[in-house]
């Protein structure tokens, strides 16, 4: 049974990828400057409908263990971030969050509306008791993001990614659901 993606926080929606979004999120995954601090470089446009691919297909799996989510602002329709939870099969009900979005929808409090969403299909929907991020230490909106949803910092992973022929390390961050239950609708949406 597949479960539903929380409806609705502030402006965005969260909703299941199409294989019409593949420009659409290859305007995300081919950016250079949205991908400068993920752990790939840009990705091509046959790439990204590799990716969408994956997407719709991991959608579909039972039990699944992957939401690969659009980030749509609900007043337009309009696809404006990549969103993806990934629930851990080695730990007992936790999961691996990331986002990227846009660079033309920087700065307007998406990032922290997006994980928020995404907070809410971990803790609201699936049950779920842990959720971690990790972010490129040079990724300081990123930072400011995850803190202000509710995450606390963890530690550092050294070596982690080999990216743009580089090993990075990353910094890691978790928030578990009783943090998350105390933060209220401030951050969450329920």
């Amino acid at each position: 049974m597949e479960r539903s993606v929380p409806s609705a926080y502030g402006r965005l929606v969260l909703r299941e990828l199409a294989v019409d979004d593949v420009s659409a999120v290859h305007g995300i995954y081919g950016s250079e400057a949205a991908t400068e601090h993920l752990s790939f470089p840009p990705r091509s446009l046959d790439e990204v409908r590799g990716i969408v691919e994956r997407s719709l297909a991991s959608a579909r799996a039972v039990p699944r263990e992957e939401y690969a989510l659009a980030v749509v602002e609900q007043a337009t329709g309009v696809l404006v971030g990549f969103g993806r939870l990934a629930v851990d099969p080695h730990q007992q009900r936790a999961a691996t969050v990331g986002f990227a979005l846009r660079p033309a929808s920087w700065g307007a409090g998406y990032g922290r509306e997006t994980v928020g969403l995404l907070l809410g299909l971990a803790f609201g929907e699936l049950d779920l008791h842990r959720v971690w991020a990790a972010r490129a230490p040079l990724n300081t909106a990123s930072a400011r993001t995850l803190l202000a949803a509710g995450f606390v910092e963890e530690g550092r992973i050294r070596g982690h990614v080999h990216v743009r022929g580089a090993w990075r390390d990353s910094i890691t961050y978790g928030i578990l659901r009783e943090e998350w239950e105390a933060l209220g609708p401030s951050v969450s949406p329920r």
